[in-house]
């Protein structure tokens, strides 16, 4: 995605990192800035969290999970403030959700929702994205979908 170049430019510009912890999006979001040249500048560190364990492992409060389940924005804000603190970025993205898919292990929440918290370090400030999965769409459409609308809320935040 073209929007992408332009932030991977604008950060590099700004002399500013940023991080991500994605779940539903598996790294799509990284994926997508490491795509362009200059990434390394700007993307230093980056995880892929499926399992609440490993979000609690980088920061992720098990207080917060469990009041209002890893399917939530409250778990997008901490992924997002936790990962920036993590990887010493001025931005931090966290991703949670479910696209169009039940998931045993954590039985709440609507199967078609995602939640996205981009954080600015230095305005100690959060971004957030509510995201509906786009119904009787594949997987892989949908996380372009929610990759292309983090994009365009990068693009207006920087």
């Amino acid at each position: 995605m073209r929007k992408y170049a332009k932030i991977v430019k604008r950060l590099k510009e700004l002399d500013k990192r940023i991080a991500t912890m994605e779940s539903c999006t598996g790294g799509a979001v990284a994926s997508e800035i490491t795509n362009h040249p200059g990434a390394s500048l700007i993307l230093l560190f980056s995880a892929v969290t499926y399992s609440n364990e490993y979000k609690m492992r980088l920061g992720v409060s098990k207080d917060v999970i469990d009041k209002y389940s890893v399917y939530s924005m409250e778990t997008a804000i901490e992924m997002a403030k936790n990962i920036a603190k993590f990887a010493h970025s001025d931005y931090g993205v966290g991703v949670t959700g479910k696209i169009n898919n039940p998931d045993p292990a954590n039985n709440y929440g609507k199967d078609d929702k995602i939640f996205v918290a981009i954080y600015s370090v230095s305005e100690d400030k959060i971004y957030p994205l509510y995201i509906d999965a786009i119904p009787n769409v594949n997987r892989l459409k949908n996380k372009e979908n929610v990759v292309s609308l983090i994009g365009d809320e990068l693009l207006r935040i920087l």
